[in-house]
């Protein structure tokens, strides 16, 4: 053998079990955010995120992000989430409006919600303590609650007879039952009637509006979605320039405007979703982290648009309010 391919061959041989005693890079995850990132609630993903610094995550050096937004439009969400699942992401977090074009792309990539409307009711899990699916996260429905919010309204408003409900187009098709019949057998219940709306974008917000006031509604109730919450500072404004008193499921919607809501601390859900995004990095399956529910609901009221409105609030309501807005 030539000296030259004497020390090629040899060479050759030194090198490689230096390549295989080296250490394999380690595979940062990659997680798709989907539907979350809005101009409208900045607040939502930036608890989430923080939550994740808190628990070790820095952005770009030990976990990759993938931002998929629709502005609102559930029609775009089907084809962000496909292009999601092509990536290869090894997690999707998406809201409410999200969750059914992610469940319909994969059912293998883990899915977390922080919003989940009804985890059993529209399949996305068997049961709440055990979901045996690739969804799991934290669920805002609860048995009562749209009665609880008609019930607010008639004490707030003892004349109220006739009341509007807006309903978000794009849930799934059992949530939607589900809130449509609530809806109906609360407002039997305590004797209102109730028409619903149905929106699907928010340029069609402003033209239900028009609706409400033909029709002289009394009030108006705003049922769960993340659209109607995403678009709450229109609904607070356009419900004060018609003079409608309304109540929604969040207290964001209070804050902005609007006289009422009852519901869960949105904000604290997506801080805890990010606990089992965690679990689920470190090797949990999805379909074995028990679904957890709402810990408190919270009655907030915001005086000043009581007053615009010309309402007296019963000090009954007042004294159980959580928070009155001055």
């Amino acid at each position: 053998m030539k000296r030259r391919q004497f020390i090629a061959s040899s060479g050759a041989a030194m090198a490689w079990p230096l390549t295989a005693r080296a250490p394999h890079a380690a595979k940062i995850p990659r997680i798709g955010l989907l539907g979350v990132k809005s101009p409208n609630s900045p607040h939502l993903l930036d608890g989430f995120l923080e939550r994740m610094r808190e628990l070790g995550y820095e952005e770009g050096k030990n976990v990759l992000i993938e931002y998929r937004g629709s502005n609102g439009r559930a029609d775009r969400l089907a084809g962000l989430a496909a292009e999601l699942v092509r990536l290869d992401v090894d997690l999707i977090f998406s809201n409410s409006q999200g969750l059914a074009a992610a469940y319909q792309a994969t059912s293998t990539i883990p899915i977390v919600s922080p919003v989940i409307l009804d985890p059993v009711g529209d399949g996305y899990a068997v049961s709440l303590a055990r979901p045996g699916r690739n969804v799991t996260g934290l669920t805002t429905i609860g048995s009562g609650l749209v009665a609880k919010r008609l019930e607010l309204l008639k004490e707030m408003i003892p004349g109220t007879s006739r009341v509007f409900a807006l309903r978000q187009v794009g849930l799934g098709e059992l949530t939607t039952s589900k809130l449509t019949n609530e809806t109906n057998d609360a407002a039997r219940s305590i004797g209102v009637r109730v028409k619903i709306l149905d929106v699907r974008n928010p340029e069609e917000i402003d033209a239900a509006f028009v609706t409400i006031s033909s029709e002289h509604a009394d009030a108006l109730i705003v049922l769960p979605g993340t659209l109607l919450y995403n678009e709450r500072k229109r609904l607070g404004d356009l419900a004060a320039k018609h003079r409608l008193p309304a109540i929604s499921t969040n207290r964001e919607f209070v804050e902005v405007g609007g006289l009422m809501a009852y519901g869960p601390n949105v904000p604290d859900l997506f801080r805890r979703a990010a606990d089992y995004v965690d679990k689920i990095l470190k090797g949990a399956k999805a379909g074995e982290l028990p679904i957890e529910q709402p810990t408190k609901y919270e009655l907030v009221i915001n005086m000043k648009t009581a007053n615009t409105l010309g309402l007296t609030i019963p000090p009954t309501l007042l004294a159980r309010a959580d928070e009155v807005i001055e």
